[in-house]
């Protein structure tokens, strides 16, 4: 489940990076880089308490 969450955040950072240098969508490109480092320290808290 860990690895899944690390795989989720970094699609999250990929989609933000190229979200960012397109100025598309500019607010849904902040809440995938929240979203992201949420993943980020959900792996990293989990991965400790095990």
């Amino acid at each position: 489940m860990s690895s899944l969450l690390y795989l989720i955040a970094i699609v999250l950072i990929i989609g933000w990076f190229f979200g960012f240098f397109v100025y598309s969508l500019s607010g849904l490109i902040h809440i995938l880089l929240v979203l992201a480092v949420i993943s980020i320290l959900l792996r990293l808290i989990g991965g400790r308490a095990v």
